[in-house]
């Protein structure tokens, strides 16, 4: 009771801008008792888990991924990543950017577990990844300070915005831009900086197969989904270029930025 506790107390957000709506409609309706009771079930499994690898090697920042959309027919496993870092209260709290209500606008947020995993995910399953200890010494001070986590945010949405693109941000992609001006504060300071600087590192978004029927259906069906920032020849090739959870873990293990990913799945 006292870990659900916690993990409870954990959840009221501090929010940097807005109210969260976590990408759902303003209509969507509430959670229900078992929704709730789920989604704080893994919560509690996520910071037991994070709490041995803070026992186990000082682990105080890990980057962690939940499956909240249904991405299977692309390939992928997982649709939303954040930022997780331990405070010096105890609790684990997460940093990450949100979708405002379905419209073309996201914000940040810091949450706890419980708030992170409150969704009606599509599967009860979270999924993270111990950066080195150099990566965490230097998003630590970040996640902490509220003018450095938001350094890159940028407000215009959208769900699959260009990797290499400055019209629009995902969530995704402002987790590792941020990452890329903590690594390097000195000379990333911009967009454009930080993009520079996960092209260097190697990083390779995920490529996804989308014919102009699909492409048209989701513009006009939803504010948060746009395609007009990716280059012509890319679009009209239906390879929409963009940043997903999956292939920012394989990216960060491929460079030896973090461990190898941990999934976490609801007992």
């Amino acid at each position: 009771m006292g870990r659900g506790l916690t993990v409870l107390t954990a959840a009221l957000p501090l929010i940097l801008m807005g109210p969260a709506h976590a990408g759902r409609s303003c209509e969507a309706k509430k959670p229900t008792a078992q929704v709730i009771e789920r989604g704080m079930k893994l919560a509690e499994q996520t910071s037991a888990a994070l709490d041995a690898e803070h026992a186990r090697s000082g682990t105080r920042v890990v980057v962690l991924g939940r499956a909240g959309q249904d991405l299977s027919k692309y390939g992928l496993r997982y649709s939303h990543l954040g930022w997780a870092y331990k405070t010096a209260e105890g609790p684990w709290r997460v940093a990450h950017k949100l979708n405002e209500c379905g419209t073309a606008v996201g914000h940040l947020y810091r949450q706890g577990l419980g708030e992170f995993f409150l969704d009606d995910l599509w599967r009860y399953e979270a999924v993270y990844a111990v950066p080195t200890p150099e990566v965490q010494q230097r998003m630590l001070p970040v996640l902490q300070d509220t003018a450095r986590v938001r350094a890159l945010q940028h407000a215009p949405y959208s769900m699959v915005s260009y990797v290499w693109g400055r019209k629009y941000q995902q969530s995704n992609q402002w987790a590792v831009e941020t990452l890329a001006a903590a690594m390097e504060p000195s000379t990333v300071q911009t967009r454009d900086q930080a993009q520079a600087w996960l092209q260097f590192k190697g990083y390779t978004p995920t490529t996804l197969k989308l014919g102009p029927l699909t492409r048209m259906g989701g513009r006009v069906g939803s504010a948060n989904i746009a395609f007009d920032d990716h280059p012509n020849d890319k679009r009209f090739a239906d390879r929409i270029e963009t940043v997903t959870v999956d292939s920012v873990l394989a990216w960060m293990q491929r460079t030896q930025l973090a461990a190898a990913s941990v999934v976490v799945v609801l007992r």
